[in-house]
């Protein structure tokens, strides 16, 4: 359990991985009895005692639970949550989507706001649609009230991390969705992460992620361009034969360990479709 700032409070949901970093990022949002609660890890007992510890020691309770997605580490810790809270509204673009449980919640629309309890009138969470690491994907934008001396942020889900960059299931919805999220941070404002420590620099740190997508996209493309026959690229005879995805992975990825490379094909996979490369095992 970490606070933040004087209305941020940050539980890690007790799972780490590689794919999770330290765990899931939980987060509890207001400063008055009636707390709004981000994400709910993926059902760890850890977790919900932490929760209940940090809301005892302010003598608060939850109101609200907004799901930023619907990923198994951000919504496993539901019946846990409703077993303590029972009387919690939990709110999730599209609820019937990936609900698998059959999870009673509440949909969210595009910019729906909530308000947030504190002093000087608290402030307010408002959920963006931005589509892209999956596709019921939100973001939530902070704004504090005019009194308070702390600044608002961007709640960024897992389209951005504080460590690494980001998978996604449709990368044109993801980029058209980083270019919306550049445009919800303010100048220095911070970026609290689904994973990862909090983006000090948040706009910054998301113009470096659409950077990043570029440069892979167009290392595709050239490879590509450059040696239409995998054969012509190994200094052989061409063979007639077009690029597979493992293979431009191995050269492309050329730096990262080949344990990691079945992962990376799926995501060469979706730079082609974005760049009507092509689509299939052969591209």
């Amino acid at each position: 359990v970490t606070p933040l700032t004087p209305s941020i409070t940050r539980i890690l949901a007790g799972n780490p991985s590689k794919f999770t970093l330290q765990g899931t990022n939980t987060y509890l949002v207001g400063s008055g009895p009636n707390r709004i609660l981000i994400d709910t890890g993926e059902g760890k007992q850890s977790w919900i005692t932490a929760l209940k510890s940090s809301l005892s020691s302010s003598s608060a309770t939850i109101s609200k639970c907004i799901i930023t997605h619907w990923h198994h580490d951000h919504v496993g810790g539901i019946p846990d949550l409703l077993s303590e809270f029972p009387n919690v509204k939990i709110y999730k673009h599209r609820p019937d989507y990936h609900n698998p449980s059959k999870f009673p919640l509440l949909d969210i629309t595009d910019r729906q706001e909530f308000q947030v309890e504190g002093p000087g009138g608290g402030g307010r969470l408002r959920a963006v649609h931005t589509p892209g690491h999956t596709e019921d994907h939100m973001v939530l934008q902070y704004f504090t009230s005019n009194d308070s001396k702390e600044e608002g942020g961007l709640f960024t889900g897992d389209n951005v991390l504080g460590h690494g960059t980001a998978v996604f299931e449709d990368l044109s919805s993801y980029l058209t969705s980083l270019s919306k999220m550049k445009t919800l941070v303010p100048v220095n404002g911070k970026a609290y992460p689904g994973h990862g420590p909090v983006i000090d620099q948040g706009k910054e740190k998301i113009e470096e992620y659409i950077r990043h997508r570029q440069q892979r996209e167009d290392q595709v493309v050239q490879q590509l361009r450059q040696y239409p026959d995998i054969a012509v690229a190994g200094g052989q005879v061409g063979s007639g034969k077009g690029w597979t995805l493992m293979g431009l992975v191995r050269v492309i990825y050329k730096d990262v360990p080949e344990a990691l490379h079945e992962e990376e094909d799926r995501w060469v996979l979706l730079e082609g479709q974005a760049t009507g490369s092509g689509r299939g095992s052969a591209l």
